[in-house]
């Protein structure tokens, strides 16, 4: 449903297997969205999305679910046509809903990555688009209700995001189903080895990020009388908020919004540690994409986090809801050079084990063709 390029982590899901399957000579993949279709009507139709969110969220999210799900359809109708037995991956519900509707047969079989938290509606409500209440959440409830359980397989990014949907929709528990994590592709760094600060955090400036945390621990860290300095990759609609909110705490020269970069990973080598304050995941492909870089992680325990990090190990946990006391944690590791070294090579070693692209994408490929993993 999304546009082809994009800077959300199911797009580097996405594009991380095309990269992994492109290189294979057994398969072949492409890439189908709303915009393989009817391109005379994407300015208008799709345009018309951007009028409606001026003047309402629901009208903003009920006009991407209809539109982009019915281009998809034709575009899907199109592709399937003669193309035989396939899988078609879906990214999210509203695309099983349109795959199960274009395929020609049980031969082109329908597997759906589960990226979401509990339910796509939540995530538009976190996001602060549509009210828990609202005729648009229980829609999309209904969809993913009716269209969930008659996919061939399920695809769950972390065991988090399989309770947390077999929470409220038992009857998913009858598909299919695989938990196979994220991943991504070792890095090969174009960066120089520049140092540019002590901690860095990557995401959208959205509410579900919670950034604004993370600057209430540097306000504690620096009463406690330690100056830390943030660099904030992402961008989003809070950001003249939580700007307004490094001056207002006397962080403006400690804190730097660095925008959405296409090569943060070239930069990430360059800090002492990587910090996360989001309170709702289904995984995280930037914690992920830290380790690889050796950064120690200082993240809460919350949800799948705990699959992608050892307190004591890798990073440390701190609780969101005390900046003083999650302060001390923060400061308790980068005292300690020794440790917090320690700790950066067992990232990295986790990520080499455990996330990295050439040992997971295989067992997804195997998955989705319908061997073992």
């Amino acid at each position: 449903m999304l546009r082809p390029h994009g800077n959300t982590g199911v797009h580097t899901h996405f594009q991380q297997l095309l990269a992994y399957l492109s290189d294979d000579a057994a398969a072949t993949a492409t890439l189908v969205t709303p915009f393989n279709w009817g391109w005379p009507l994407h300015l208008p139709v799709f345009g018309a999305r951007h009028a409606l969110g001026w003047a309402s969220g629901s009208a903003d999210v009920f006009w991407h679910q209809y539109w982009h799900g019915a281009f998809l359809r034709r575009a899907l109708h199109d592709q399937l046509a003669g193309l035989g037995d396939c899988v078609i991956y879906a990214q999210d519900p509203p695309t099983v809903r349109a795959a199960l509707a274009a395929r020609r047969g049980a031969g082109q079989q329908v597997v759906l990555a589960v990226h979401f938290r509990i339910s796509e509606a939540e995530e538009w409500a976190d996001k602060g688009k549509i009210s828990r209440d609202s005729r648009v959440f229980r829609n999309i409830q209904r969809v993913e209700r009716e269209v969930i359980p008659h996919a061939d397989k399920l695809v769950y990014v972390s065991n988090w995001a399989r309770e947390a949907l077999l929470s409220w929709l038992p009857e998913a528990a009858a598909v299919p189903s695989a938990v196979i994590g994220n991943f991504v592709s070792p890095w090969r760094r174009a960066g120089t080895g520049a140092r540019h600060g002590d901690l860095v955090t990557v995401g959208g400036l959205e509410p579900v990020k919670n950034h604004r945390f993370l600057l209430h621990v540097l306000a504690a860290a620096k009463q406690a009388g330690h100056v830390l300095t943030l660099d904030i990759f992402g961008d989003g609609p809070l950001r003249g908020e939580l700007q307004q909110l490094a001056r207002g705490l006397d962080l403006a020269e400690q804190v730097r919004f660095r925008g959405f970069q296409r090569g943060v990973r070239d930069f990430l080598p360059g800090y002492r540690a990587y910090v996360h304050a989001s309170y709702s995941e289904s995984s995280s492909l930037a914690i992920m994409e830290a380790m690889d870089a050796g950064l120690p992680v200082v993240t809460a325990a919350t949800g799948p986090l705990t699959e992608l990090v050892d307190d004591g190990a890798e990073g440390r946990f701190w609780p969101l809801g005390d900046p003083g006391q999650a302060a001390g944690v923060l400061l308790e590791l980068l005292a300690d050079e020794p440790v917090r070294r320690k700790a950066a090579r067992a990232a990295r070693e986790r990520f080499e084990r455990d996330f990295s692209a050439d040992v997971i994408a295989p067992r997804l490929r195997s998955f989705l063709l319908g061997g073992t993993w």
